[in-house]
């Protein structure tokens, strides 16, 4: 069977309707579409590369909405679990205040990430330089807040509120600029959800809301209600799902995007490769995703290759080029990679200087669409979990969405 995807293919298939809302454990629904997850998995120790075309140029900024960020940030998950174990609370401490003083100053955790470990660490490493940064959480797991038990999903305004306390805690602040709903809650109208995270807004506890792996229905509900500030979505250069009806709701609406993977779990910076050896807690391998597969690995090569060589033109890296393929695309999209070490974030951070020309992104797509990907974004049954119209073969025209309409 072939599972190539290319670019018309996708096209054709947001034309039709998946059914199918299973839910997953936590874990494995943080795992994908995970708002903190950028991207950890580069080999460990291998050496940082490229430095783009502009040696003196700095971190710009970026809206988000009415919300101003870096143009890059840096997703936290990782420092916490995903791809192997974690190096410590003071490597990551010093992971998180690197990228502060590398010009950074977007951060992106969640409660799902240990439970609670990163929002730990994040707000311990953060609380010097609180108020000259942009902290961003998430909620929408049913989680004990004493011993980290995970019950699947819930977006019940009152829990909602006694999460925000406990996430106050652990960050180390008196609000949060931006909390996600990290994943649509199908027994909860989104509406009830929008209106839960305004009246949180009023008080001072949040200063704007946003939505993880929402399809464009369940957006547009959530910003009649109340406008929302970003959209946390995979996305990346070998997965183009919200391209289809998410990206251009977004920018109908005035909604910043913000892309988590933005690396492909890694596989994007060359590093990744068919003799690459996972840890036994790699949620790439343990966890089954489509694209990790050995036959994968080797028939997904051409296009770290394709951005090898557009990187070529610059002396960066495959992975500061599919970072700076993100930041060419709109400019309301923020990508935000993670990783657990500092020469990781450093390159990483160094994308923002490749400044792709049209010419460049003219080959990017067109190697694009002739390569395609080999494999799924993701397991079929964590998929199940994410919003109607977020994935490949499921579109959101049509519907309200997957969450119930409000009671008249």
């Amino acid at each position: 069977m072939d599972n190539t995807i290319n670019r018309r293919d996708f096209i054709k298939h947001t034309t039709t309707v998946t059914v199918g809302m299973g839910l997953g454990a936590g874990a494995l629904l943080a795992a994908c579409g995970s708002g903190g997850a950028g991207d950890a998995a580069q080999a460990d120790g291998a050496p940082a590369t490229g430095t783009g075309n502009s040696a003196k140029a700095t971190l710009a900024k970026r809206m988000l909405g009415a919300l101003e960020v870096t143009e890059l940030g840096l997703g936290c998950m990782n420092i916490a679990w995903a791809y192997g174990p974690s190096t410590g609370k003071d490597a990551s401490i010093a992971l998180v205040r690197k990228a502060y003083e590398s010009g950074i100053r977007f951060f992106d955790t969640a409660e799902i990430y240990g439970p609670f470990i990163s929002e730990q660490i994040v707000g311990e490493a953060l609380e010097p330089y609180r108020n000259e940064v942009v902290l961003a959480s998430k909620i929408g797991f049913d989680i004990d807040f004493e011993t980290g038990e995970q019950h699947g999903l819930t977006s019940r305004p009152e829990h909602i509120r006694l999460a925000v306390e406990q996430m106050l805690k652990r960050l180390r602040t008196d609000r949060i600029d931006l909390l996600y709903q990290q994943r649509v809650d199908p027994q909860v109208p989104i509406e009830e959800v929008a209106g839960a995270m305004a009246g949180l807004i009023k008080e001072g506890k949040i200063r704007h809301y946003g939505l993880s792996e929402a399809g464009a229905a369940t957006i547009r509900r959530a910003h009649k209600e109340h406008p929302v500030t970003a959209v946390q979505n995979e996305y990346s250069f070998w997965t183009r799902d919200p391209e289809a009806e998410v990206i251009p709701a977004c920018e109908e609406l005035g909604i910043g995007f913000v892309p988590w993977s933005p690396l492909g779990m890694g596989y994007l910076t060359g590093k990744v490769t068919p003799e690459y050896s996972f840890s036994a807690s790699d949620l790439r391998t343990s966890m089954h995703f489509p694209r990790f597969t050995a036959e994968a690995m080797v028939k997904n090569r051409p296009l770290v290759e394709l951005l090898g060589k557009v990187g070529g033109r610059y002396e960066a890296s495959p992975g500061q080029v599919a970072l700076a393929w993100l930041l060419a695309r709109n400019p309301f999209i923020v990508p935000i990679p993670g990783t657990r070490l500092i020469p990781h974030m450093q390159e990483n951070t160094a994308a923002f200087k490749v400044r792709l020309t049209a010419d460049d992104m003219r080959e990017l797509e067109d190697g694009f669409a002739r390569i395609g990907v080999f494999g799924d974004r993701a397991p079929a049954g964590l998929k199940e979990a994410h919003d109607i119209g977020t994935s490949l073969g499921t579109t959101s025209k049509g519907t309200h969405g997957k969450t119930p309409l409000p009671k008249q």
